[in-house]
């Protein structure tokens, strides 16, 4: 016989772990932090000894002792079986939710023309977009899954490689010069469009360094607009407000419709950041987030053409 009456307890133990706090913990269970305090006391008391070593600052106030640690797997797995369990008395018609955090760039630009696509595929599993250019914490549950473009190393979650990237210079096709060539000093005579967003260790190129690789003769590439965003930049490109160095696959749509032109593509520069999915072990092991994962993952082969 299953003796199931300390489930509470356990899943106030196994959230406290993940958060590193009682009051990370007792904002997904929805209770008061002493409430969770005591469920977890309740736990130390029955088996007789402290489960965490407190301390009385940080952002992990809670550190698993070693027993506890081995355990946790354990109880984290029994938790999601149950959950499981639960999800199939439903039955078939039950709907998950998946919540999927990216870039306002790569959402506008690049998943949002796809999500039909995965939605035909999985009927029961809706799609809640987290549009942020901020990095979420998936390892503390703000979100399921993400799409991120990094280095590839994130704290607390698994990443999975999707493709590389690199810089072109674009413009809006009404630009293009009518009676010559587009050459590396016409560009240098346009408007230039600066993206001042942060991409540490990415060796994004300023329109200085693209223009020497590129040949041209003018020194002057520090004028034009300077905007921080991303998509701002893009936006920009598209209603022809100047020549903008644009990450490639954030601008696939706009080139595939003939609006956005490629200029000068024999000019390669690609840069170290790439595209990644990443989430929580934990979070993996639902299925809609699998599902989700598996599902873009499988994209690669069509987005390794871009």
């Amino acid at each position: 016989m299953r003796n199931l009456t300390r489930l509470k307890s356990l899943q106030a133990l196994e959230a406290a772990a993940r958060h590193g706090s009682f009051v990370g913990a007792s904002t997904e269970l929805d209770v008061t932090p002493p409430a969770v305090g005591q469920l977890v006391r309740s736990l130390e008391d029955w088996v007789g000894y402290p489960l965490f070593k407190r301390t009385r600052s940080g952002t992990e106030r809670l550190t698993p002792v070693e027993e506890a640690r081995d355990a946790l797997d354990d109880i984290a797995q029994g938790l999601d079986l149950l959950e499981s369990g639960l999800r199939k008395l439903r039955g078939r018609k039950a709907r998950s939710v998946v919540v999927v955090t990216a870039s306002q760039a790569l959402v506008a630009n690049w998943l949002l023309s796809r999500l039909e696509d995965f939605s035909a595929g999985h009927p029961n599993i809706d799609v809640r977009l987290d549009v942020s250019d901020r990095v979420i914490d998936l390892s503390q549950g703000e979100a399921d899954i993400g799409i991120r473009c990094g280095l590839g190393s994130w704290k607390g979650v698994k990443s999975t490689f999707l493709m590389g990237e690199e810089i072109i210079a674009v413009c809006h096709n009404k630009l293009l010069p009518q009676d010559q060539e587009v050459t590396a000093g016409w560009i240098a005579e346009q408007t230039l469009i600066h993206d001042g967003t942060p991409h540490p260790g990415g060796d994004f190129p300023t329109w200085s360094e693209w223009l020497a690789r590129s040949g041209a003769n003018q020194a002057l590439a520090d004028g034009g607009l300077k905007i921080n965003s991303t998509a701002a930049v893009i936006q920009a490109a598209v209603t022809a407000r100047g020549v903008a160095l644009v990450r490639k696959a954030l601008v696939a749509q706009e080139l595939e419709s003939g609006r956005l032109v490629h200029l000068m593509p024999e000019i390669r520069w690609p840069v170290k950041w790439a595209y990644y999915v990443v989430a929580s072990a934990k979070a993996l092991r639902r299925y809609e987030v699998g599902a989700f994962h598996d599902w873009l993952a499988g994209r690669y082969a069509e987005l390794s053409t871009l």
